[in-house]
Formats: structure tokens, C-alpha cells, sequence
């Protein structure tokens, strides 16, 4: 039985990895993401997820490694605390109250116990940077109110604020202008760019900054494309100032390498530059990223770069400028046309990827799977160019087929329309081009859906258009003499007086249709494509549509833009009832009669979950999110909840998501997000892959009663069977003792031999008999000493464990024993 605890909306992951620089480890073996209210650690090598640090309460807005000790982390939050992590464990070490919200994060080796931080004035766009005292303390949360203002008036990007020459200036820009505040002389500089309008100073304007290491030069980056650095920035009379021009839109993030020797920048071109030398002739090169390049960081030992890019992706280069590894999130497109979908194979999430793509995403590991290639033609970042959208997608026959809508309009009249239908090729584990329909109809596609019911002889795809009319296409034998193929065609043309089809759906069992036309839903019979109903609601055109599942199969329901939810019954043909609800998003549970639906009001979201068949929902939860929700989809569980009580029952079968209008994906859940997120699973896999030997009963986990009986049976055949250490005094003193305070190896391996050496047999219950001749067992003891060590070892033996058997020993099995534990083991302690 599952403890029930109220339900409360979570970060299921899919927050931005590229909300701000990502940081190395100093080693370079881990890198730090900010990922909403959490820091996630990935390996570089492998790019998995090694730990997940979480304990704000807020977006995490700057990480930083501890100059003092590369082993330790600074993050900050917008929840007003500074913490500070082991980020090898994944521990919390302390936590700094600093009390207002807090939008940076720097860090100083010089500076001791203190950091940087950006707040806000009061004023919304005006931003200060200031200093913060981090006090000395045992306990884990301190006070730290001690701020010490050091620039006024800066930007509220990280990526405009640098420390240079190690710590004894800052360099801040914003608008038109740098400040340079010197710590030792307690001064400011301030330079100013042209703001005319004219064609030379039009796009002057600073977008990011950085700083050499160990030399006085400041490189900035510009709207129009241009480096400046900066030199003899101490005397505003003095200075000067070199270009670098590649870039053809804004310079997006600047980053010198570790000896200052090279000038590292990227913006929307996708292309890495690297200046060696900081000179115009010196250019290396990466191209073809992806996408956008919003942060460059570099590692400590200098020898990896990343790059953070604008479809929430980071890449890892080595210094060659070679990549090395991607850590891809959930892509964040401009729009998500083709709504929310499960793939029936792999349950990945789907939908619209990068530009012309589909991304496949995993909920339980919060990774992307792959991408779909649908349009197949190279992307051109135009902001002016009209491109090819994925405008419609939908899985069928249990993930065999997919079938897509590409559009693109650049007038009224020049629409340019294709639908492409997918196979599941098993060989190539991906889905292979099968038909190909240009122009399917004369207007746009607005809504596509298989059947997928598991009677259904043959596999049907249905179409719905503004040109009022929707298509049948079914799955027809093109053999020819030389092979066999299959391919789709159409089948059947249906309307309704010539009004758009909106919505079509198929019932449970494939045996309706239902499609909507503007105000008016029509039943067809897929059998015979006959007209079986109609059912017209006059309270605006239907939104959304879906049928019942399970005992509720004989209802439909239906949205209409006019805020009216309405349910039908199938069997008498009339309204069962409806409701006046603003409701947004539908979404039919596959695995009970349960439906979703999510309102939108003026104070944010509502949930409200319900069954056809009583119009009293069963669960609501208010303000489930302030934004409003575009798309919601039920994922079956592996494993079924047990949650007793009405109000969390919808949640035992299946688990809800949602995606909001900024992209955030969320999902109610009743456990914590601590629990939800810690990767536990990782390490009982790693401990699942042990070998099975004395350390593996050591170091691996307590045996589940599942297992019990598989490795019995394997233990039976054996003629030593090694005993469960779980509960012995000798590996627990092992495990939990700190290592500094250990006594000496000998000690401690003498201690643990005798702890791996077997008891006296003593039968099962089944096989001894009560009565046990304890005249014999004396007998066979050579000393008292023996004894007293066969007692201790029994009473160590747990009481789960007298069903074993255990293995009887020979009375030279017992000398063998016993000169065996006598051997020395002092050597070790030289070692």
C-alpha cells in the first residue's frame, strides 16, 4: 500500500540546461548544469547524469567551484540562499541565508570567504553587484547579511560581468557602456560607444564580456558582430582598443582559455571561434554545432571547452577543437504544433524537436532518446525566411506506423502541403519513409488520428482539413513481380455541407468515427463510411474531442471554443450532460475511464479529473501553474499504484504531463521531488552488476524476497555457499567507520576472514531432527577456543536465514579452518 500524501506538481525534468554557463570540475572529469530548482553532474566522458543536487526551493541562477577547494560547489538561488555542496557524494554541506533574491554567482580565489552576487535594486531592470561575507559557523545554516556593494547599474546577465588579472579588477557592461571598478585603488572607469543611429555606431551595443586571465586586457563582444579588447583601461584619456570581426549577427558569449594564450566566441552562426593570439589572421574553427551558441565556458586544466546552445543542448570540445560529447536536454522549439505523444515501444515522450525533426525524449532518465529527420532538408537560420513546419504527427498500430504533415505558406494562395507515412523497420530499430502524399488536401490539415483498436483487420489512417472534407487512407498490397511492398492509399472522402472538419477520433474499439464540422460532430460507421448521427451544440465550434474508454466506451465528449464541455451518449443519441468549463487541454487516460482536463482562468491553471459517466469529478486541484497549459498527455506506469482513496486513484495506472506556454514540462506526483530525482537506481544497478563473490555479498544489496528462491536453487548446486554478511559486527564496524579512525589492516583483515568463515551445520527445521546429539558436535571441537569462535559465528546468523541450508563441515575441514584463520596477517600493515 502506497503511503498517500497529498498531490503536488513537480519539475519531471526538461528544464534548461542552458540557462547559464556550465562549469568543470577541476579535473575535468564532471560538468555543473543549472537545470530549474536543481544542479545536475555529468560525467564528460560518458555524458550520464552522476548526481543531481537539490535542496533550493527556487531556480538555481549561478554555480560556481570553490576556490578554496576544487571539490566543493557554490550555487546560488533565486530563494535568496547561497549553498555549498560535495558534489563527489552529492552532499549539502552548508547553506548561506543571505535573504533577497539573488540572480549571479562569482567566486574569487583571492577574495577569502567571501562571493560575488547580482541583486536586484528594487527597480526591475535596475541590477547591482555586491559582495558577500560568508561567515565562519558549525552549523549548517548561517546567517550571511553582510553585503558590501562593489557596481551599480549593471546587466542581469552573468555572460556582462568579468574578473580579470586575478581578482584586481571587474568589468561590467551594459547598453553603450563599460565600467571597470579596480579593487586595490577602490575606482571606477567608465568608457562609453556611440549610440547614433548612423551605419557605423548603429548596432554598438554590448552583449558580453570577458576578461584575460593574467594580463590587463578586457574583450567585448558586440550587437553588430565585432570583438573589441581593450587596453589601458586604467586612465579613460589613455586607452585603446583593437577589433576582431567574423561574426555577421551579435557576438552571444566570450571566453579567454586558461593561459590567456586564445580568445574563445560563438553567436547564431553555430560556429565556435577560437583567435589564437587575439589576432584577426589567427582563426580556428568549429562549424556546425546546431544551433545557436548562447554560453562558452572552459575547464580549469584547460583542456576541454563547452559549448551551452539555444536547443537546450551542451557540447564538449577538446582543446583541438574536436567535440567530444553532447548532453542533450528536451529541445525547446519556437512552437510545439504536434502536441504531446508516447511512443508505444519505447514510451518516450514525442514531439517537435529542432526545425523539421521529431525528438524522442526519455521521462525516467530526463534524456533525449534520438531525433526524426521529417522535412530532410538543411535548416537556414533567417529570421525573415519562411520555413517548413511540422505541423501534425501521430503513432498507430502500436508504434509500426507514424504518420506526419509538413506545411509551408508564404501567401495565401501558395500553400505547399505533404504528408509523409512512417514504417517501424525492426532491423534498423528506426522508422523508415513509406508513403509520400503531396497536396492530400487543398487546405490545412487540422487533425490526423490512426485506429488503433486491437480487432482491427486493417490498419486506417483518417485526415481532417479546413477544406471540409476528411479522408480515409488504408494500408493496400503494391507487390509487384520483383518484391512485395505496401503503401498507403486513399479509401474514402467524407464531408459535412461543405464546414471545416476541426476533429476526428476513432472509438475504443475502431467500430465510430466521430469529426467534427465547426458546431456540428458527425458518427460514421468504419465499416461501411456510412452517417450514423449528428449532434449539433450551437455554443461556438468544437476545440477538442475524445471517446470514452473502458465501461465508459459509449460516451463522447466534446470542447467547443465558447468554454462548453458536453457529453453524449452513443446509445440513446442525446446529451448526456455538459458543463460550462474554459477547457484547454483533454486527455483521455488509456488505461481507465479517467479524462483530464485542464482549465484556463485568470489566476492560472486548473486540473479537473472525471469520468464520462458522472459529470461530479473526481479529483480538482486549483492553480496547478500560473502559466497557461497548451498540451497534456496520460504515460501508462510499468508498475501500478495502490493508492486507496478516490482522490488519488486516477493516478495509479497512469502518470499526467503537461507542457506549458514558456515550455516547462510537469507532472503530478505524490512523491517529493528528492525522491523523485535522486539516482538511486543508478547505483543499485551498478551494484546489481558486482560479481558474485565475497565482496558482492559485502558491497551488494540485501537479497528482495523475489530473489530469494533463484538463488537458493543456484546455491543448492554449490559446495560452499557463502553466508549473507548482514548484521555481522566485523563488516558493519568495516562500512560505518570513518577510514581516519580505523585500527590496522591486520586487525581488520583477521576480522573479516573470521567473519567469511562458515558455521557448524546445523540442518533445516525439515531435515533435523529436534533432538540434536550435542555430545558429537563437542567432539569434533579441538579447543575451547573453537568453540567459543563456532558460537560467536552462529549468533551472527540471522533469523531469516533458517530455511538455508547450510553446508556440513568435516572434522579436517575444521583443522584446515582453524590453521587458516592462525596465519599472520601482519604484512599487510607495510603495505
Amino acid at each position: 500500500m502506497v503511503e498517500e500524501e497529498g498531490i503536488r506538481v513537480v519539475r519531471c525534468g526538461g528544464s534548461e540546461l542552458n540557462f547559464r554557463r556550465a562549469v568543470f570540475s577541476a579535473d575535468s572529469k564532471y560538468i555543473f548544469c543549472v537545470s530549474g530548482d536543481f544542479i545536475k553532474v555529468y560525467s564528460t566522458a560518458t555524458e550520464e547524469c552522476v548526481h543531481i543536487l537539490q535542496g533550493h526551493r527556487n531556480l538555481v541562477t549561478g554555480i560556481q567551484l570553490n576556490p578554496s577547494n576544487h571539490l566543493q560547489l557554490y550555487s546560488c538561488s533565486a530563494d535568496g540562499t547561497i549553498k555549498l555542496w560535495d558534489y563527489i557524494d552529492g552532499i549539502l554541506i552548508k547553506t548561506f541565508r543571505v535573504g533577497c533574491e539573488l540572480h549571479a554567482l562569482f567566486t574569487l580565489s583571492c577574495a577569502e570567504d567571501s562571493v560575488f552576487v547580482m541583486i536586484n535594486k528594487g527597480k526591475p531592470d535596475v541590477f547591482q553587484l555586491a559582495s558577500v561575507k560568508l561567515p565562519k559557523s558549525s552549523s549548517q545554516e548561517i546567517e550571511a547579511k553582510e553585503l558590501s556593494f562593489v557596481l551599480d547599474y549593471v546587466n542581469q546577465s552573468p555572460k556582462c560581468i568579468a574578473f580579470g588579472n586575478e581578482g584586481e579588477y571587474v568589468a561590467a557592461v551594459r547598453d553603450f557602456y563599460l565600467s571597470v571598478y579596480f579593487f586595490k585603488k577602490k575606482t571606477t572607469t567608465r568608457f562609453t560607444l556611440s549610440s547614433s543611429r548612423n551605419k557605423k555606431h548603429a548596432r554598438n551595443n554590448f552583449t558580453c564580456v570577458a576578461c584575460h586571465p593574467k594580463e590587463d586586457c578586457i574583450a567585448t563582444g558586440h550587437k553588430d558582430g565585432k570583438i573589441r579588447l581593450w587596453r589601458n583601461f586604467d586612465d579613460e584619456k589613455k586607452y585603446t582598443y583593437t577589433c576582431l570581426h567574423w561574426h555577421h549577427d551579435l557576438v552571444m558569449d566570450l571566453a579567454f582559455s586558461v593561459t590567456g594564450s586564445s580568445l574563445l566566441s560563438g553567436g547564431r552562426e553555430s560556429v565556435l571561434v577560437e583567435w589564437r593570439e587575439a589576432a584577426e589572421k589567427n582563426k580556428e574553427f568549429l562549424p556546425r554545432l546546431g544551433a545557436t551558441i548562447e554560453h562558452i565556458s572552459v575547464s580549469p586544466a584547460g583542456d576541454l571547452f563547452c559549448t551551452s546552445h539555444s536547443d537546450n543542448k551542451i557540447t564538449i570540445i577538446h582543446r583541438n577543437l574536436e567535440a567530444s560529447a553532447v548532453i542533450q536536454g528536451l529541445v525547446k522549439d519556437r512552437s510545439i504544433f504536434t502536441g504531446l505523444m508516447i511512443d508505444p515501444r519505447t514510451k518516450a515522450l514525442v514531439l517537435n524537436g529542432k526545425p523539421g525533426h521529431l525528438q524522442f525524449y526519455s521521462l525516467q532518465s530526463d534524456k533525449q532518446l534520438y531525433n526524426l529527420d521529417i522535412i530532410q532538408q538543411e535548416y537556414i537560420n533567417d529570421s525573415g525566411l519562411i520555413q517548413i513546419e511540422l505541423t501534425k504527427a501521430a503513432f498507430g498500430c502500436y508504434g509500426n506506423w507514424l504518420a506526419t504533415v509538413e506545411q509551408r505558406q508564404e501567401k495565401e494562395t501558395e500553400l505547399e502541403l505533404q504528408m509523409k507515412i512512417w514504417m517501424y523497420n525492426k532491423k534498423t530499430q528506426g522508422f523508415v519513409l513509406n508513403t509520400k502524399v503531396n497536396m492530400p488536401h487543398e487546405d490545412h490539415i487540422t487533425a490526423l488520428c490512426f485506429c488503433n483498436a486491437e480487432k482491427s483487420e486493417s490498419s486506417t489512417l483518417v485526415t481532417a482539413s479546413k477544406d471540409g472534407h476528411f479522408k480515409v487512407w488504408i494500408l493496400t498490397d503494391d507487390s509487384d513481380i520483383y518484391k512485395k511492398a505496401v503503401g498507403w492509399t486513399c479509401d474514402f472522402v467524407g464531408s459535412y455541407h461543405k464546414y471545416q472538419a476541426t476533429n476526428c477520433c476513432f472509438s475504443e474499439d475502431g467500430s465510430l468515427l466521430a469529426v467534427s464540422f465547426e458546431e456540428i460532430v458527425t458518427i460514421w460507421d468504419s465499416e461501411t463510411w456510412e452517417l450514423k448521427c449528428t449532434f449539433c451544440q450551437r455554443a461556438g465550434k468544437i476545440r477538442h474531442l475524445c471517446f470514452g474508454r473502458l465501461t465508459c466506451s459509449k460516451y463522447l465528449l466534446g470542447v467547443t471554443e465558447n468554454g462548453i464541455l458536453c457529453c453524449w451518449n452513443l446509445l440513446s443519441c442525446a446529451l448526456e450532460w455538459s458543463t460550462k468549463l474554459n477547457v484547454r487541454v483533454m486527455e483521455p487516460d488509456p488505461n481507465s475511464e479517467n479524462i483530464a482536463a485542464i482549465t484556463q482562468s485568470s489566476v492560472g491553471s486548473d486540473l479537473f479529473v472525471f469520468k464520462p459517466s458522472e459529470p461530479r469529478p473526481l479529483y480538482i486541484q486549483k492553480n496547478i501553474c500560473r502559466e497557461e497549459v497548451l498540451w497534456g498527455v496520460f504515460v501508462p506506469r510499468d508498475v501500478p499504484e495502490s493508492f486507496t482513496s478516490e482522490a488519488h486513484q486516477w493516478l495509479n495506472r497512469s502518470q499526467f504531463y503537461f507542457l506549458t506556454k514558456s515550455q516547462s514540462l510537469l507532472t503530478f506526483s505524490t512523491q517529493s521531488p528528492e525522491e523523485k530525482l535522486t539516482p538511486t537506481s543508478k547505483q543499485l544497478l551498478a551494484e546489481e552488476s558486482l560479481p558474485t563473490t565475497p565482496f558482492y555479498f559485502l558491497l551488494g544489496k540485501h537479497r528482495q524476497q523475489q530473489q530469494n528462491d533463484k538463488l537458493n536453487e543456484a546455491l543448492e548446486n554449490e559446495l560452499v555457499q557463502l553466508p549473507l554478511t548482514e548484521n555481522i559486527p566485523a563488516i558493519s564496524e568495516l562500512l560505518r567507520t570513518p577510514a581516519h579512525v580505523l585500527p590496522s589492516a591486520s586487525f581488520l583483515c583477521s576480522m573479516f576472514v573470521n567473519s567469511l568463515l562458515l558455521s557448524t551445520e546445523t540442518k533445516s527445521a525439515e531435515e533435523n531432527p529436534d533432538d540434536v546429539d550435542m555430545e558429537e558436535e563437542k567432539e569434533s571441537d579441538d579447543s575451547d577456543e573453537e568453540n567459543n569462535f563456532t558460537e560467536k559465528i552462529q549468533d551472527t546468523n540471522n533469523t531469516d536465514l533458517e530455511e538455508d541450508i547450510i553446508h556440513q563441515l568435516s572434522k579436517s575441514e575444521e583443522k584446515e579452518l582453524k590453521k587458516f584463520r592462525k596465519v599472520d596477517y601482519s604484512w599487510i600493515a607495510a603495505l
